[in-house]
């Protein structure tokens, strides 16, 4: 078994950079996943003949899959190997891509999806723990750089390589382009990516049971309240149980003495819960963006998905080139100005969307403003925001808070999935004529053909309307972030500063491997964000006692 060594010794494989472009094949490939879809769902509709409301659960099951088992899945990764985790998600997530490209029923590519989702978690929190583990201090931050643009790239591209593979071989191929490059990144990592030092866990199979339960309760609820198929009594009986289940977690975090999922001691600090309420609202705005604009793109004005898709790239473009001038000043600047900036921008760039979309196809130009505006604020936003929230915690919480903040993020980007599909039902039902025989146009599936010119301006309008609920999601954002203290200074973060014999005992060594990873790209790593992973709980709580556990194998 791999020993740790010291923080300011060699690392534990001599050749790190081989492990780190190994994981970056799967990451990049589970990030694609989460955009890719958007470009495709029209087309979906119409090969899987289904409605609006059950193309979205094609997302919104994915990213409930992938975000609930992520406060427990570091953690396995610390018991079990994260190399071993990794692979299986691995299996998991390429075997299901090809599920997911042979399902012939709308049904059968839900259930494929939340496969895929399953296989995600697993991989995802195993990639940062081993990137922290196998890079020295004074190598790490240059490798999260570029692990965290080929993040932020890999999210950019999605709807346009999905775009591409639509138009040019159909919607299958989406998921099946996952597979070579799934096999290709199981040989790679295998190959390439060692075997790390484990620990002993105990799990919280309740928190994760109540979490998973009260998530599910809340999101179909949510996403099937335009749905003929539940009588409304049902659906508001699952919301509020949702809600209800989801309070008994949070009491039940409070009430667990061992590994609880959720460390509610660490939302004392402001910064950390400001931080997670705006990465919450910020992740709710990002996932419901992106759904009424590729609609109106591809129904209204009649784009391929590749035209529609590549209506984004200012965002895409201007994005990449601001970050890293954003993560460079975030050590020097206090962060919360930046992430004004990027919040009321975003915010203004979807008013602007809204405001501007016209059935006049001539006017495609103008669209490209809101567009770059949005790009602004993604160089602006993400960085910022992650960076704060955990800045002010001790080095032996900030892994764990990272693990939160991820979490959240996730969970915002649920509950927007399901939200805008409930809108985008009610203002089609709201701006759209009955159909021939009394049957409702939003129940179209809108996928085949040109819309008809009547209905151009209704679907625009609805579309239009759509969009203001990720105005106002980023608009609260805007809000949250107003009220983020000046982070404090630290001196010896990540570096064993404080252990002169200079190896790291098992409380570090949690703190530098487990579980999540911290959220915000390249700008993050540039800005001295903490390159540290969820710490087990038991060993942010171990600092705090009488003992070191450096003995403890």
């Amino acid at each position: 078994m791999t020993t740790i060594p010291g923080a300011h010794g060699a690392p534990p494989v001599a050749k790190p950079w081989p492990a780190l472009w190994s994981l970056i094949v799967g990451f990049f490939m589970i990030l694609i996943d989460t955009t890719i879809v958007s470009v495709a769902n029209p087309k979906i509709m119409e090969g899987l003949d289904t409605d609006i409301n059950a193309v979205i659960w094609v997302t919104s099951a994915y990213l409930l899959a992938y975000a609930v088992p992520l406060l427990i899945t570091g953690r396995l990764g610390d018991r079990f190997g994260p190399k071993n985790l990794y692979l299986i998600g691995l299996v998991v997530f390429t075997l299901s891509s090809l599920w997911c490209g042979f399902a012939g029923t709308i049904e059968m590519l839900i259930i494929a999806r939340i496969a895929q989702g399953l296989g995600a978690a697993f991989m995802t929190p195993q990639t940062m723990a081993v990137i922290t583990r196998i890079f020295p201090p004074d190598k790490r931050g240059a490798a999260m750089g570029i692990w965290g643009s080929v993040a932020g790239v890999a999210t950019l591209v999605g709807p346009i390589l999905g775009g591409v593979l639509v138009d040019s071989l159909g919607w299958e191929w989406i998921f099946f382009i996952n597979v070579p490059i799934g096999v290709v990144g199981f040989i790679l990592a295998f190959r390439f990516v060692p075997k790390l030092e484990t620990h002993q866990h105990s799990f919280d199979i309740l928190g994760v049971v109540l979490s998973g339960a009260g998530m599910f309760l809340l999101v179909f609820g949510i996403q099937e309240l335009n749905s003929d198929s539940i009588a409304n009594g049902v659906k508001w009986t699952m919301i509020v149980a949702g809600i209800v289940v989801l309070g008994l977690f949070v009491v039940w975090q409070a009430l667990n003495r061992k590994e609880p999922l959720l460390p509610l001691k660490l939302f004392r600090d402001r910064n950390f819960s400001l931080a997670n309420g705006a990465i919450t609202a910020v992740g709710f705005t990002v996932t419901c963006l992106s759904l009424p604009l590729v609609f109106f793109f591809q129904i209204v004005y009649g784009y391929s998905p590749t035209q529609s898709a590549l209506m984004l790239v200012p965002m895409a473009v201007v994005s990449t080139a601001i970050a890293p001038f954003v993560g460079r000043r975030l050590d020097t600047m206090n962060p919360r100005n930046f992430a004004i900036i990027g919040t009321v921008l975003l915010s203004a760039s979807l008013f602007l969307y809204s405001r501007m979309l016209t059935p006049d196809d001539t006017q495609w130009a103008w669209l490209l403003i809101p567009s770059a505006i949005m790009g602004v604020a993604n160089g602006f936003m993400w960085a910022p925001i992650s960076n704060t929230a955990t800045r002010n915690l001790a080095p032996q919480q900030a892994g764990a808070g990272s693990g939160v903040f991820n979490t959240t993020r996730q969970i915002g980007a649920v509950i927007g999935s399901a939200s805008i599909a409930a809108l985008i039902e009610s203002r089609l039902a709201a701006n759209l004529p009955a159909m021939p025989g009394g049957g409702k146009v939003s129940e179209a599936s809108f996928g085949g053909g040109d819309l008809p010119d009547a209905l151009k301006q209704g679907f625009t309008d609805a579309m239009s309307q759509a969009i203001l609920l990720p105005a106002f999601g980023a608009l609260l954002a805007a809000i949250i972030v107003v009220w983020f203290a000046k982070p404090k200074r630290r001196e010896g973060w990540g570096s064993g500063a404080g252990n002169p014999t200079g190896s790291l005992s098992l409380t570090d060594a949690a703190v530098e491997t487990a579980g999540q990873p911290v959220v915000g790209g390249a700008g993050a790593a540039a800005a001295g964000a903490a390159p540290v992973e969820a710490a087990p709980v038991e060993a942010v709580e171990a600092v705090t006692g009488s003992h070191d556990l450096t003995s403890k194998g």
